[in-house]
């Protein structure tokens, strides 16, 4: 090839390539770069995917079942739930009310009588001709279907929070239709613990700890009731009973009860999703509690576990005892999160703080001072198979990874530097005798 034909394609290449910045603003500023930019991407549209006309309001609109949300931050979907979380967080840190009054326009988006009432009947009328393969592609199914903790956990969790602030008769009655259905309706263990009737009957997934903690520390904080903190302590003593390695300090991603086999996999998100709910429960857990020494102590068995596996460049990688698997954001924001909390509140030694630190300077790699943020892993079930793991696709600006990303960064905001003890102050205090 000649200098001018290798110029060209160079170029070409290069101009395939779509530049990404790393961020360099604040962890605050991030935050808000990234919550500023859902902001202005959440358009609060209908579309008819036949005719590609779109609508603000389903009110006398024909019923089709072509008709869907235009946009993911618009959709009912458990990560749009931590990202509520998250954006309120970021309110509460940044004082600025816009990250909370986009949380409720979107619930007031979705819990409006027409848009609500339409989609109800889109639902309905698919169950009724194919089941329930037919209503998983209907916007929306999730809030009807209610059979999951996918469906009504972390989205019941951000309604309560919401509640808090503005008591909504719609919300409250969501949330009651949650607990109801986590109380009696979940799937349990005989000793208490969710699991999942699928892919085996039943197995414990690691995710779920997150997605029924989320919801059950909120509503003791909301009640007051013991029995919810009560459960949620248990939850994550047992699922640390059935899925915790000894010897690698790390979670497994699921254990089936009915072969008495444990996954392949120490999935980084699932490792996270533990860590965040243990996070979030003991913050909310009164001081008082009669478990609460031995959820802190968990909490630091998992911390200086997860420790050992971050990569040279802070981040954490998708398989975490694998090296040779990408290094991947979601994971490696909940850890900084989780750590950042748990130095903060005084759980974990402050030393710790110096892995957040790293962990904050790899994900920084991850995003831009736009707000955008990158590798984010897939939505992750559970196979038998390293590979899967290892080839799950990754993603750009989704909330599977916003929400937690945000969290990170404004835990962070908040955290004192890492210090030590200076050798030279020291040595004063070591008397040789001669």
């Amino acid at each position: 090839m000649n200098c001018k034909a290798l110029s060209l394609t160079l170029a070409a290449f290069i101009g395939s390539v779509s530049v990404f910045s790393q961020a360099k603003q604040s962890p605050e500023k991030v935050a808000q770069a990234i919550g500023d930019r859902i902001i202005s991407e959440t358009p609060y549209l209908f579309v008819n995917k036949a005719t590609g006309q779109t609508y603000n309001s389903l009110k006398g609109i024909p019923l089709t079942m072509d008709m869907k949300v235009q946009n993911e931050y618009n959709d009912w979907h458990y990560t749009n739930g931590v990202l509520n979380i998250a954006l309120l967080e970021l309110a509460d840190a940044t004082k600025q009310d816009k990250y909370e009054t986009y949380a409720f326009k979107n619930m007031d988006f979705v819990f409006d009588k027409d848009n609500i009432g339409y989609f109800k009947r889109q639902y309905d009328e698919a169950f009724k001709d194919g089941g329930w393969k037919a209503i998983r592609k209907l916007s929306w199914h999730m809030i009807f279907r209610g059979k999951r903790l996918d469906d009504n956990g972390p989205m019941g969790a951000s309604l309560i929070e919401l509640n808090m602030s503005r008591a909504t008769p719609a919300y409250k009655a969501y949330i009651d239709e949650t607990n109801e259905h986590l109380m009696y309706g979940e799937p349990r263990l005989s000793d208490g613990t969710i699991a999942r009737i699928w892919p085996h009957e039943n197995t414990i997934w690691a995710d779920d700890l997150f997605m029924a903690v989320s919801f059950l520390c909120r509503m003791g904080k909301m009640t007051g009731d013991v029995k919810y903190f009560d459960d949620a302590a248990n939850q994550v003593l047992n699922y640390t009973k059935y899925l915790w390695h000894p010897g690698k300090q790390i979670y497994y991603h699921c254990y089936h009860t009915d072969t008495k086999e444990l996954g392949v996999a120490h999935w980084s998100r699932a490792n996270g999703w533990m860590l965040m709910a243990q996070a979030d429960l003991l913050t909310m857990l009164p001081k008082d509690h009669p478990k609460r020494a031995a959820l802190i102590e968990n909490f630091k068995q998992q911390v200086s576990g997860v420790c050992r596996y971050q990569g040279k460049n802070g981040l954490w990688h998708q398989l975490l005892d694998k090296p040779d698997s990408y290094e991947e954001t979601t994971g490696t924001a909940m850890f900084v999160f989780g750590i950042a909390r748990g130095v903060r509140e005084g759980w974990i030694h402050p030393d710790f703080i110096y892995v957040a630190e790293q962990g904050l300077k790899g994900m920084m790699t991850k995003l831009s001072d736009v707000g955008d943020v990158t590798d984010i892993c897939v939505g992750t079930g559970i196979m038998p198979s390293l590979a899967y793991y290892y080839n799950r696709p990754v993603q750009k600006n989704a909330p599977m990874g916003e929400g937690p990303v945000i969290r990170a960064l404004v835990e962070m905001s908040k955290a004192k530097k890492y210090s030590e003890i200076s050798a030279d102050a020291q040595y004063d205090k070591i008397v040789v005798r001669k």
